[in-house]
């Protein structure tokens, strides 16, 4: 395994109960610079984009307006927002293919979920904490 979540989940087609994974996804969107100022229409199309194809949201954050490294569909700016998103990986790639075809959407990048990240976030924030505590 990659190091992504996996949650059986049970779903019942015709009578007949089937079993898939679903995995944890961080999904970052760039949304046009100009739905700054109303975001909740596109962010609702995500989601409902998102749970027509049996995902949820577990967590968003919105980043802001923020200069581009370089032009995309001519913008120098974007609005970035960053999900987290559990969803089986079949329904990803559908997902993403709706992402391509969306007019809001300037650029997407949806990646699975490492779980030894927070694990190491969380080492070092000790060990900032050993070396504070040493320094003194």
């Amino acid at each position: 395994m990659r190091g992504g979540v996996n949650h059986a989940v049970e779903c019942k087609f015709n009578d007949r109960k089937e079993y898939y994974l679903e995995k944890v996804y961080e999904l970052t969107v760039l949304f046009h610079p100009d739905l700054e100022i109303d975001l909740e229409k596109p962010l609702k199309k995500l989601e409902g984009i998102i749970t027509e194809n049996g995902g949820k949201i577990v967590k968003q954050e919105n980043w802001g307006k923020r200069k581009l490294a370089y032009s995309i569909k001519k913008q120098d700016f974007a609005v970035y927002v960053l999900s987290e998103v559990e969803i089986a990986p079949a329904n990803a790639s559908k997902v993403q293919n709706l992402l391509n075809i969306t007019d809001e959407v300037i650029r997407y990048l949806m990646v699975e979920k490492d779980l030894k990240a927070p694990e190491a976030d969380s080492k070092e924030d000790t060990r900032s904490d050993s070396e504070e505590a040493s320094e003194e």
